[in-house]
Parts: C-alpha cells; sequence; structure tokens
C-alpha cells in the first residue's frame, strides 16, 4: 500500500467535511422598530401651550393691554379677554375670555371644536385649523391650567346696532368690480353667533 495514500486520504475527506459544515452565520444586527411617537408629558404640554401662546398672537388681541407693555403681562393676567371691539360690514366682535370659554369644554370638545373652527373677524381662525391635534392639545392644557380668570367679553353686536367704545373701525377695500359688495367679508351664518362656549354634542 502506498505510504503516501493516508494522509492524501485524510486531506481530502478533511476538505469534503469542512465544506459540508454550515458556515458561521453572521452577527444579525440589532432589530431596530421605526420611531415611535412618545407622547409628551403633562409638563411638556403645557410648556408647548405656553410657548404657542406667546408666539401665535394670541395675546395681541385675547391679553388687555399685552402690546402697551410691550408682552410684559404675567401669565395670571393672560387670555381674560378684551372690551375693545372690532367693527367692520360682519358687525363689532371682541376677543373671547378663553379662560372662561375653555372651563366650559373638555378636552375632546375642544379637540372637535377647534378642528372646524369658524369665527367672526378679526380671529384668524385658519391659523388654528392648521395646527396639529397635539398642538391644539397643549393650547387647551395651558389655558386650563390658568383657572378661569376675567369677565365674559362684550356679546357680538350686528352690523345694524350701534356700538359704544372702544373699539376699532376696520374700513374694507372696495371689491373687485364685477363682485358684489356683500362677499368682500364672510357671511355672518357662517360663524358661531354669540361667544358663548360650545355645549355638547353641538357647535358653538
Amino acid at each position: 500500500m502506498n505510504k503516501y495514500a493516508f494522509p492524501g486520504v485524510a486531506l481530502a475527506t478533511t476538505l469534503i467535511l469542512s465544506g459540508c459544515q454550515q458556515a458561521p452565520s453572521a452577527v444579525a444586527a440589532p432589530v431596530t422598530s421605526a420611531a415611535t411617537h412618545t407622547a409628551p408629558t403633562d409638563a411638556e404640554l403645557l410648556a408647548r401651550g405656553e410657548y404657542l401662546i406667546r408666539t401665535s398672537g394670541c395675546n395681541d388681541c385675547h391679553t388687555p393691554d399685552y402690546g402697551p407693555r410691550q408682552g410684559q403681562v404675567p401669565t395670571s393676567e393672560w387670555l381674560v379677554g378684551s372690551p375693545l371691539g372690532y367693527k367692520g360690514p360682519w358687525g363689532t366682535t371682541y376677543a373671547t375670555n378663553l379662560r372662561l370659554r375653555l372651563a366650559d369644554m373638555d378636552e375632546t370638545q375642544w379637540l372637535d371644536y377647534s378642528a372646524t373652527l369658524k369665527t367672526r373677524p378679526i380671529m384668524p381662525d385658519f391659523a388654528v385649523r392648521a395646527m396639529t391635534a397635539e398642538d391644539r392639545r397643549a393650547l387647551y392644557r395651558f389655558v386650563r391650567s390658568l383657572g378661569p380668570g376675567g369677565q365674559p367679553a362684550p356679546e357680538f353686536v350686528p352690523p345694524d346696532q350701534p356700538v359704544q367704545p372702544p373699539y376699532f373701525e376696520l374700513v374694507m377695500p372696495t371689491p373687485p368690480a364685477g363682485v358684489p359688495a356683500n362677499t368682500a367679508a364672510p357671511a355672518v351664518g357662517s360663524v358661531p353667533a354669540t361667544d358663548a362656549a360650545p355645549k355638547a354634542p353641538s357647535r358653538g
């Protein structure tokens, strides 16, 4: 027998067996799920709500003397409404006491109401509708944290009724030729009739 046969057989066998063995698997990378949304804490919602109120212009109308005082108004005096009217073709409107209004709403009512908010001028209701539900929730939480305060704002005055000062009178531009004058301002029937807070299930 060839004395070199056995080493050759052994080498061949080793190669065959090594080829049959399962290749070592690569170390699996940790499975990472897509980023999940973490609900903000109450403190984060309150801070977000205060920031939105402070920077979105809410205090400009809903907090008396906020502009003349250069914004140096303590939060305890915020959002109590104003007796200053805004007179135009729609009538005369007043900035609502938001602290009293939201005191009459639960959070679900507010989220539903604010998602489709329609008001008379000069309130930029479209800005509220454009907010995320989370931002509108933050507004609600912050305003409710202030507690009720102040007195109800004056009621809406129809355009054919006399108005007591103080008020700004807004003179609207002449509508383009061919456009009826009554389209220059929003239809009163499409907005809330009063400043009263909505009661479930109706909208205010």
